[in-house]
């Protein structure tokens, strides 16, 4: 396989096909079902995988199957099947992303949108682009630069759903009834990860599990005067306070019980050193502080830690606060809260759930009432080792598009499918990767899709789906 001339093909690829399609979805706001419950009647989902479908569909790789797949109730999920370049199915590389999308968000830059595609240099803006839209062109390019090289590779399933950013709640009916067609997966290729820079190939070695749910104090059954019940009637907003005070500390925000806790593993331990050291300030130096805000802590490798295996909690959305302009002196009857907590990549997630609600509940102060609404659990993965060639392959592979070492770390958010791959394959190897890399911002506003990086990620897969079909 000639480096140059598959860099230069994968280049063409996506000047030419890739980027002006990716520009069509980034159109599409095709909101995660968790997000747009009535994602059926509004059609989005439907046209963004028709969309990517019809780009697929349309690439010269000998029997290539494509279908979308639909379960009663549940978003569409776009399979294809590529036969092995010496006819053989004893084996499958599956390769994994997403097509939905997470919500608008404020804050984006004047001149752009989430909806809107725009390109600057080297970037992509709008949303979904880097978060997940690329995977599906990026998989099949990888594929077909092989073939028009002549290079072998085993037989590959790519798995695109739609609802990745709500938690996978549809995919484990898919998996089951996909099964017989997937095969025996002995490679796993996943490009909805993130990356520490833009300037090697980064491969994420765990990823954080997630509960989390809506808190709700009521103490009242309307608001009333505050100057007449303040110091009489306790503020539901204050319960909520102390409630939260039993997860986590709130000088330093680490969170207390040690039901949430998760040893370290020491591989995992100098990983993050490594990491540590290779990221240095940009750890904290990327993200866009307000004022003089400063990171939790200058120690890298405490930071990659922190980010990575530690549990950490967010309260993410508020109910029963009036906006500024309409808030009276009221004693508000009650207060909502929504949490995110992330949990260790090896902590059971649902136990960590059942913990959570009764810790929350239990013994309300002055016996306000107090529901936790809980959300689907997200479990956390914590990857396999290394087989000797894949670990020889994406070096190789990072040095040959980068001219520089691969690195390993966690990362902070979940993928609650490389849970359920891994029980389902116990014999596959992982090779998590990703664009999502400094101020791409995916979930937030301004996100963009880094093209060099995803151009190179691109070249990076088809070398690892080379070392595959010959290791």
């Amino acid at each position: 396989m000639d480096p140059t001339r598959l860099t230069s093909m994968i280049d063409a690829a996506w000047e030419g096909s890739i980027l002006p399609k990716l520009e069509d979805y980034i159109r599409i706001p095709c909101k995660s079902p968790g997000f747009e419950r009535n994602w059926a009647e509004t059609g989005h989902l439907d046209k963004a995988v028709q969309l990517i479908e019809t780009w697929c569909r349309a690439q010269p790789i000998e029997g290539l199957k494509v279908e979308v797949v639909r379960l009663p109730g549940r978003s569409p999920l776009l399979f294809m099947e590529i036969p092995a370049t010496d006819g053989s199915s004893g084996e499958s590389v599956m390769l994994y992303g997403h097509y939905d999308k997470q919500p608008e968000m404020v804050g984006w830059r004047e001149d752009l949108g989430p909806w809107k595609p725009v390109r600057e240099d080297d970037k992509l803006y709008g949303r979904g682009g880097a978060d997940d839209g690329y995977s599906a062109f990026a998989s099949l390019l990888a594929i077909s630069a092989l073939r028009k090289e002549g290079v072998k590779h085993k037989r590959c399933v790519v798995l695109i759903e739609g609802c990745e950013e709500s938690g996978s709640f549809d995919l484990p009916a898919y998996l089951e009834h996909l099964t017989p067609r997937i095969g025996d997966v002995t490679l796993v290729v996943c490009l909805d990860s993130g990356c520490g820079n833009y300037d090697q190939l980064w491969v994420t070695t765990s990823l954080r599990g997630l509960v989390g749910g809506t808190l709700t104090v009521s103490v009242l059954d309307q608001g009333v005067h505050s100057g007449d019940a303040s110091g009489i009637v306790p503020s539901s907003f204050r319960i909520a306070r102390h409630l939260l005070s039993r997860l986590e500390d709130a000088e330093t925000g680490r969170v207390l019980p040690e039901a949430f806790q998760a040893p370290t593993p020491e591989d995992r331990m100098v990983q993050a050193k490594t990491s540590g050291r290779v990221l240095a300030e940009s750890l904290f130096a990327r993200f866009p502080y307000a004022g003089g805000t400063t990171a939790m802590s200058t120690d890298y490798t405490e930071l990659v830690l922190n980010r990575t295996w530690r549990p950490y909690l967010a309260v993410t959305g508020a109910a029963g606060l009036p906006p500024l302009e309409s808030a009276g002196n009221v004693l508000r009857p009650s207060t909502s809260l929504k949490l995110s907590l992330r949990l260790p990549p090896t902590l059971d997630a649902q136990t960590a759930l059942d913990e959570l609600s009764k810790l929350l509940t239990k013994d309300p102060p002055y016996g306000a009432t107090v529901t936790f609404k809980p959300e689907e659990p997200g479990q956390g993965w914590n990857a396999p080792p290394l087989a000797p060639w894949l670990e020889k392959a994406i070096e190789q592979a990072s040095q040959t598009y980068f001219q520089r070492e691969a690195c390993y770390m966690g990362e902070g958010g979940s993928i609650p499918f490389m849970g359920m791959l891994g029980r389902k394959f116990p014999r596959a190897q992982f090779m998590i990767t990703g664009v999502l890399g400094p101020q791409s911002n995916a979930h937030g506003p301004n996100e963009f899709l880094h093209i060099p990086m995803a151009k190179r990620l691109t070249a990076c897969v088809a070398k690892v789906l080379a070392d595959h079909a010959v290791r």
